[in-house]
């Protein structure tokens, strides 16, 4: 069983409040008191409840973190950021799966909201859209989303404009000298607004360059799996005119992507220049290193987390939109005088 202040109190032959006092710092105790109080204290090892005391304060300290995948190596490095950047602040944060499921993303966010546990909620949504997201505005708890936003914000957002980031990663092909692109993403359906987006960004430059835009040149990985990407790249190599390009719109496709590439003994960047989209790890060690177009996470994280800061502060104002900057880094996939950078 736990030791109470009363438990001390006792032990020492004072009021629980004296004991209260001692432990709080309070400084009308006097020496002698708060000597005797910490010796009763320290001999039965009394550890003070923070959680109890953050309530009654009504913080806790903690914030939760939905994210649709953890294994995805954006979503981890992303991760990363988050809780160094809260640590800085003073706040733990707890990671959550939702898979992208609505039901799961809803079941989450009330949870967080019902309960005193936690301060904020920093959330990836893929299944809830504006609607749904709607109607949680009229909860004072605190929500920051991040990704896509498509509807009218009803919640302070922190994102990246996928469609001009995916028209900078074609345009960087077309400079390169590629006329036959493709791209490798997830279905672009009405639940995969990123994919809607970079596609449009994508198809958009080749429109502006007079190079084709067919269907034959999209292929779908739904789950965004290395093996579905590497089976939507087969695909694309049996056909009679195969892409001298692909942006792929996330980094597991992109390593997906070159595996199979590799496999039927094509040469990147030589035969084929591949861009994908977040700057991860995998992008810096693959063989060949990947050119890639994407913001950096530390901004992402810095802004998202100080909105949520300003939320849990009491911060009345309407939401607000903010889109991180993103840049295209070159590497030996579209270069073959790239260097990664280390």
């Amino acid at each position: 069983m736990a030791v109470t202040l009363r438990d001390v109190a006792s032990h020492a032959g004072v009021s629980p409040r004296t004991v209260s006092n001692v432990v709080n710092g309070f400084d009308h105790v006097s020496p002698a008191m708060r000597a005797k109080v910490q010796a009763a204290l320290d001999e039965l090892h009394y550890e003070p409840n923070l959680l109890a005391r953050s309530l009654r304060r009504g913080r806790t300290g903690i914030i939760n973190f939905f994210i649709p995948k953890i294994a995805s190596p954006y979503f981890a490095e992303l991760a990363h950021e988050v809780v160094e950047l809260a640590g800085r602040r003073g706040y733990t944060v707890l990671i959550d799966e939702t898979g992208g499921s609505r039901a799961r993303e809803r079941a989450l966010l009330d949870v967080a909201a019902r309960s005193r546990w936690v301060d904020g909620v920093l959330l990836n949504p893929l299944g809830l859209d504006s609607r749904a997201l709607a109607g949680l505005r009229a909860s004072s708890f605190p929500i920051v989303l991040l990704g896509e936003r498509t509807g009218r914000a009803t919640h302070d957002h922190v994102g990246v404009d996928n469609v001009a980031a995916a028209r900078e990663a074609t345009e960087h092909l077309i400079d390169a000298g590629r006329r036959r692109i493709g791209a490798v993403g997830g279905d672009a359906g009405r639940s995969d607004a990123t994919s809607r987006l970079r596609l449009r960004g994508h198809q958009s430059a080749l429109r502006a360059a007079r190079l084709p835009v067919e269907d034959g040149l999209y292929g779908r990985a739904p789950d965004y799996t290395r093996g579905q990407a590497a089976l939507a790249v087969r695909s694309m190599l049996a056909t009679d005119d195969p892409p001298d390009g692909l942006v792929c719109f996330a980094a597991e496709i992109a390593t997906g992507a070159l595996h199979e590439l590799n496999a039927q003994g094509v040469k990147v960047p030589q035969d084929i220049s591949v861009v994908t989209f977040d700057h991860v790890e995998e992008c810096r060690f693959g063989s060949p290193s990947l050119t890639s177009v994407g913001p950096d996470k530390a901004d992402i994280a810095e802004s998202a987390l100080g909105m949520l800061v300003e939320r849990i502060a009491g911060l009345d104002a309407e939401p607000r939109d903010v889109h991180v900057e993103h840049e295209l880094v070159v590497r030996s996939s579209t270069s073959t005088a790239a260097h990664a950078p280390v």
